[in-house]
C-alpha cells in the first residue's frame, strides 16, 4: 500500500505533553532535579481519602475487566493522572484515562510480567555501560510502587500538594523533574528508569488489544486507522489506495 494515506489522522500535534517538554515520547529531555525516595510508604502522606474508580453509568453495560488487581485506590488514581499527562485527551481523540491505560498497567503488574517471572533476578548487580543499560535488581511492580510514591514526594516538595490536586502544567513539571532526576533513588533504580517504564507502559496500554484492559473500545487503534487483529487481508492486498478497515480484537474471533 502507498505511503500517502489521507484518511489517517496526523500525529505531529497529537500530544500537548510533547509540546510542553519540547521532545518526543521515548526520548524526552527535560530539566529539573528534585527530592528522593527510598521505598514504599515513605515521604509526605496526604490526608484526603482515596477516590473510588468511576462506575458505569446507570443502564450502561458493566465492563468487568475494569477492576483492580494490584493497585490501591490512590495508586490507581495517581497512575490515571500521570498517564493522562503523557497521553492527554485532545481534539483528535481520548487520552490515557478514557482508554483505560491505568487498568492495563494494574493488570500487568499483578501478573508474571510485574514480578519479572521469566527474568534472571539474582546478583551480583553491576551497573552496565551506556550501551548496555542496567540489569534489573528490583521487580517491576516494586519499581512502579516506589515511582508513584516519588511522584507524590516531588509534588509535596515542589507545590505542597498531592499530585492529584495539581493543575496540568504543574503535573507536567513534576513529571519532568522525575524524568531528569538521576539522584531520585528508588531502591536500586532511579527516577528516569521509572519514568521510562511509565511512558512505555502508557503507550502499550493505548495500543494493546483491549483484552489486556487498555485501548477501550479499540479507540486507540481507531485514531491511527490501525486494523487490529484481522484474520486475512487477501481481499485488499492488491489495492493501491489506503483501505480503512473497522478494527478487530482477539475477542472478535471467538466462535459461538
Amino acid at each position: 500500500m502507498p505511503d500517502n494515506r489521507p484518511n489517517q489522522p496526523q500525529s505531529d500535534s497529537r500530544r500537548k505533553f510533547l509540546k510542553y517538554s519540547g521532545a518526543a515520547i521515548g526520548g524526552v529531555v527535560v530539566g529539573g532535579v528534585v527530592g528522593g525516595v527510598i521505598g514504599r510508604g515513605l515521604g509526605p502522606k496526604t490526608t484526603e481519602p482515596a477516590k473510588q474508580p468511576e462506575t458505569a453509568q446507570p443502564g450502561a453495560a458493566a465492563d468487568y475487566n475494569q477492576a483492580l488487581m494490584f493497585f490501591s485506590q490512590e495508586q490507581f488514581r495517581l497512575t490515571e493522572a500521570a498517564t493522562e499527562r503523557i497521553y492527554p485527551k485532545d481534539d483528535l481523540g481520548p487520552g490515557a484515562k478514557e482508554l483505560g491505560v491505568a487498568y492495563f498497567i494494574d493488570h500487568q503488574l499483578a501478573g508474571q510480567w510485574g514480578i519479572n517471572a521469566r527474568e534472571y533476578m539474582m546478583g551480583p548487580f553491576v551497573a552496565g555501560e551506556a550501551t548496555q543499560g542496567n540489569f534489573p535488581n528490583v521487580r517491576r511492580h516494586e519499581l512502579f510502587t516506589m515511582g508513584l510514591q516519588a511522584i507524590q514526594n516531588l509534588s509535596q516538595t515542589k507545590y505542597q500538594k498531592s499530585f492529584l490536586d495539581l493543575g496540568e502544567a504543574e503535573q507536567d513539571e513534576v513529571l519532568k523533574a522525575l524524568e531528569a532526576g538521576n539522584d531520585i533513588k528508588l531502591y536500586g533504580s532511579t527516577g528516569p528508569v521509572f519514568f521510562k517504564l511509565l511512558t512505555n507502559f502508557t503507550m502499550e496500554g493505548v495500543y494493546s488489544d483491549p483484552l489486556y484492559g487498555g485501548n477501550k473500545n479499540m479507540l486507540g487503534w481507531k485514531m491511527k486507522n490501525y486494523p487490529g487483529n484481522q484474520m486475512s487481508y487477501l481481499d485488499i492486498i492488491d489495492k493501491k489506495e489506503f483501505v480503512k478497515m473497522e478494527p478487530q480484537s482477539l475477542r472478535d474471533h471467538l466462535s459461538h
